[in-house]
């Protein structure tokens, strides 16, 4: 699976290709149940074994399982950053993993090439286990493990190929929509909708058919599925409903700003006595934006130097790519904001008049009401 949220409470154990890698303390759980679980089996069907074999292949047995999560995680990744994607992060968790990727893909077979990538090495791990299984000679222990290996591996794509989110197979449905009718949000609906379709089929399907630990199991996973196909859903439709508002229409005028010709001792005394801003817009004399200034750049100089030296003089500049065009549709403002890790930027005129600066938190509150947060 691939997202785009956080997991919190997740260990750093390192960075693998660049990419920062994290374990979730619910890992441990499963480790020590596969071990558990596999080695008992192993333990049953071979009992001339050593007391330790059995326990020793179930532990290799659940590495072995979340290498092949992480292998097919990385898969998705690669192919994401082919695309000059940025990917955030890898975890594994108690579901299996996810690899945080930074944005969309910009068009739907971007988006399809990301999907299928983690199945397709899942699929290439089962073939290169079976191989070795069946060409070349193991003992029995090993044939055992390898054997359970592949079948992992072709487990992982065929369940990650059920069509809903947040399955692999839910964004082949969602960018197939998107190619076939041009909106993205669509797409993200329809494998909404399916996803919590097939999540209801899992859930019933472990309770009646399968019972005992395994069904409940396979009905939690279930519930998993569901729980995040809904969240895809109310994803869409916020951002549907972002995607019709502009910058332009965001944008406010709630913060000082301060000429570029103003001294340090004007802007001492009439702007950050006068304002808890801890940072301020400059413009030049026509509104043109031209750079911010920080109240703490006057520590840099003595009082008595104050008067002598205009904020033009202090000021950072302010690049093009942290600022925003009147015509940007929110969904892209809000994407840049948080790739940037910002809580406001301005909005230019294309003459580069300040029009005012948008905000996460004025987003929040006119375009989707109370209890939405953004992540």
């Amino acid at each position: 699976m691939f997202d785009t949220a956080e997991r919190r409470g997740s260990l750093r154990v390192g960075n693998l290709f660049g990419i920062p890698f994290f374990i979730d303390a619910s890992w441990f759980f499963i480790l020590a149940l596969v071990t558990w679980s596999y080695g008992s089996q192993l333990a049953a069907e071979y009992p001339s074994w050593s007391s330790l074999s059995p326990w020793i292949l179930g532990f290799m047995a659940g590495l072995g399982l979340f290498s092949s999560v992480l292998i097919h995680e990385l898969g998705h990744s690669f192919v994401a950053m082919a695309q000059g994607i940025p990917v955030r992060s890898i975890s594994l968790f108690l579901f299996g993993g996810v690899a945080r990727i930074e944005r969309e893909a910009r068009t739907p077979w971007g988006a399809l090439a990301i999907a299928v990538a983690g199945p397709l090495v899942s699929l290439s791990l089962f073939g290169f286990f079976w191989g070795i299984e069946n060409w070349l000679p193991l003992n029995e222990g090993i044939r055992a493990l390898v054997d359970l290996l592949a079948s992992v591996n072709l487990a992982l794509a065929v369940f990650n190929m059920l069509p809903g989110l947040p399955l692999d197979g839910g964004n082949v449905v969602k960018s197939l929509i998107w190619a076939i009718t041009g909106n993205q949000y669509k797409g993200v609906r329809v494998a909404s909708w399916s996803g919590m379709a097939v999540a209801a089929l899992m859930i019933a399907f472990g309770l009646i058919y399968i019972g005992g630990f395994n069904g409940l199991w396979f009905a939690v996973v279930g519930w998993f599925v569901f729980s995040n196909a809904r969240n895809y859903g109310k994803y869409a439709k916020v951002q549907e409903q972002l995607s019709a508002f502009t910058a332009e229409q965001a944008a406010v005028r709630t913060e000082m700003t301060v000429m570029g010709e103003t001294s340090l001792r004007s802007f001492a005394d009439f702007y950050v006595l006068a304002s808890p801003q801890e940072t301020f817009l400059v413009t030049d004399y026509l509104g043109r934006l031209v750079g911010r200034i920080d109240r703490r750049s006057l520590s840099r100089f003595a009082p008595e130097e104050w008067s002598s030296i205009p904020v033009s003089a202090v000021m950072q500049l302010i690049g093009v790519e942290e600022t925003l065009s009147p015509n940007q549709p929110l969904t892209e403002v809000i994407e840049r904001l948080q790739q940037q890790r910002l809580v406001r930027m301005p909005v230019l005129q294309s003459d580069g008049r300040l029009l005012g600066q948008v905000q996460l938190e004025d987003i929040q509150k006119r375009f989707l009401g109370r209890g939405w947060k953004f992540a």
